[in-house]
């Protein structure tokens, strides 16, 4: 059996298979419970400072960027 048709019978099997699972990991890690507060705060994340620029003292300190 030449190279070339070993990797195509992996690719066409194994490789296949965990394509697949890390698919379904992914969709089942972003569904996961208690990460909805993480998803809602990078959705508002563009709104958050609508009105006026950030206030430098008010900010957390997880968002400020130096």
């Amino acid at each position: 059996m030449d190279t070339y048709s070993l990797m195509r019978e992996f690719a066409d099997s194994w490789m296949l298979l965990f394509l697949v699972l890390v698919f379904l990991g992914v969709i089942l890690w972003v569904f996961r419970p208690g990460s909805a507060k993480a998803q809602r705060d990078s959705a508002n994340i563009i709104f958050r400072h609508e009105d006026a620029p950030a206030d430098p003292t008010e900010l957390d300190p997880k968002e400020v960027r130096e």
